[in-house]
């Protein structure tokens, strides 16, 4: 059963913007996450709205494409800290998030596999407060979507203010399969 995509603009394929609305669908794509009823973060999740999802050529390198992903989302009690401002974890899920929404859809558009990594760097600079009911805007570039390594920029953006809230990079790689590596011979030696 396909969700509603009709509020998704950008130029991705139906296939891409279908795979990404489902948020459950992300990680148990890989296969490596374990079934649970609930995760981190849920609800935050469940209250971004995807709004769109788009390739391009990249401007700096036009045989390059990359991908934008943009979520929109209200600032509710569950995402502030004890000043009633965004709280900086939740402005790394966002990022995190977020960003791999881009991160996917450049790869199905360009392997139609969606190549699920884990994060290994998340950067966080915060620019500006962003106050509990502000909404706000979370924007998504993915430039380099590798085999082996991934990275996104993000920035969220308060609609209400007009202010650049955080800035991210996330750096995601794929699992690889282990080198088979021979065991070393010890030698060892005894003075009895």
């Amino acid at each position: 059963m396909s969700k509603d995509i009709s509020h998704i603009g950008g130029n991705a394929s139906d296939k891409i913007k279908n795979f990404l609305v489902d948020r459950r669908k992300l990680f148990a794509a890989s296969g490596l996450a374990p079934k649970l009823e609930t995760t981190f973060g849920d609800s935050v999740v469940a209250a971004l709205k995807l709004s769109e999802i788009s390739i391009h050529e990249n401007e700096l390198e036009p045989l390059s494409l990359e991908a934008i992903a943009v979520c929109k989302t209200r600032i509710t009690q569950n995402m502030v800290n004890g000043h009633g401002t965004l709280h900086g974890g939740c402005s790394a899920l966002l990022i995190d998030f977020c960003s791999s929404l881009a991160t996917i859809a450049l790869q199905m558009h360009t392997t139609g596999f969606p190549g699920l990594g884990f994060s290994e760097t998340i950067h966080v600079v915060f620019h500006a407060p962003a106050l509990l009911g502000e909404e706000l805007r979370v924007v998504n570039k993915c430039t380099s979507a590798g085999e082996v390594v991934q990275s996104a920029r993000t920035e969220i953006w308060s609609d209400t203010h007009h202010r650049l809230v955080v800035s991210g990079v996330h750096v995601t790689v794929k699992p690889q399969k282990p080198k088979e590596r021979k065991p070393k011979k010890t030698i060892i030696t005894s003075k009895l």
